[in-house]
């Protein structure tokens, strides 16, 4: 039997730094292990940098350094909805920040959720920038011929489609929802369910003192608002700012992760990602994990990356 949840380190374990980005955009972010190889942690949605807590110091003590930062309009960072919320504009932060701001030319990533979605374009946008990432139960390129040539479903399953009726309302609907939520406790609650009982996450995964810590940052009208932007965004009810790359086969060397209790993704999802990654480790399935991998399993998960990018690290 699985033994008891590690303990989640103190809310305040990690400073966060705020830089500005040549576009004038302000990110929050934590940065551990300076001076190590840097590992970006891009998170999804409903998720801050919080979601890394549990993984954080470990993958410092590897050797990385650790970058993991707030999306525009989530957690610490700018929140607002002038500017655009879609992948590209997610990538083109990213790139920033770990190029321009921090100095790096080079570096690796991990993503779920949206977050996984950002960094495959990421990796695609800015050719060598990303030597490899690491994906776990995050959204998939469309590739609609290539999933039918290898037999998987054009359509959503029915448990995803009936999952999935909160991605219509934050797209289509997202003034009109936002103005439902009239108060902090309301927002929280609100995105409380995606840790519990909208089935995203495994059993016991989170208790009440970890929603509480993730749905903090969602109390503020103005971020969860423009969290909404990045489903305007994939809805076409928010223009774009460039064209994704979310058309293609990608051929950054890719590590698979799947937690299987999750009920908002593809449970084919293991198979599309042997059709969308040509340097393909895995994928492996997670058991007692679901949408949030890197908490549910958080020695796992770090075991699972120093492993695939060992040959990375500094020599010491």
């Amino acid at each position: 039997m699985p033994g008891p949840l590690p303990p989640a380190p103190e809310p305040t374990a990690f400073g966060t730094i705020r830089s500005r980005l040549p576009s004038g955009r302000e990110l929050a972010y934590v940065r551990e292990g300076a001076g190590g190889f840097p590992l970006l942690l891009v998170h999804g949605w409903p998720e801050t940098k919080r979601l890394w807590w549990k993984v954080i110091a470990p993958l410092a003590a590897a050797g990385f350094e650790v970058i993991a930062p707030d999306l525009r309009g989530f957690g610490e960072s700018d929140a607002d909805l002038d500017g655009f919320h879609d992948l590209a504009a997610h990538a083109r932060d990213l790139h920033a920040l770990v190029h321009d701001v921090l100095g790096h030319e080079r570096c690796a990533v991990a993503g779920g959720d949206l977050g996984g979605g950002i960094i495959q374009d990421l990796g695609l946008r800015f050719d060598g920038f990303v030597l490899r990432q690491v994906l776990f139960n995050c959204v998939m390129p469309i590739l609609t011929e290539a999933y039918a040539a290898a037999g998987l479903a054009s359509e959503p399953h029915p448990v995803v489609r009936q999952a999935a009726d909160y991605f219509v309302r934050q797209g289509r609907d997202a003034d009109a929802l936002a103005a439902e939520l009239t108060t902090g406790e309301q927002r929280r609650r609100y995105v409380a369910q995606f840790y519990g009982s909208r089935l995203w996450g495994t059993p016991g995964g989170f208790t009440r003192a970890d929603v509480d810590f993730m749905t903090e940052p969602f109390a503020s009208a103005a971020h969860l608002r423009a969290s909404f932007g990045n489903y305007e965004s994939a809805t076409d009810a928010r223009p774009l700012s460039e064209k994704p790359h979310w058309f293609a086969v990608s051929d950054v060397p890719t590590l698979a992760l799947y937690g299987p209790d999750d009920h908002v993704m593809y449970p084919d999802w293991p198979e599309r990602c042997e059709v969308a990654f040509t340097d393909l480790t895995g994928p492996f399935v997670v058991r007692r994990a679901g949408h949030f991998l890197p908490w549910e399993r958080p020695e796992l998960f770090t075991g699972a990356v120093v492993s695939y990018l060992r040959d990375l690290l500094p020599r010491r």
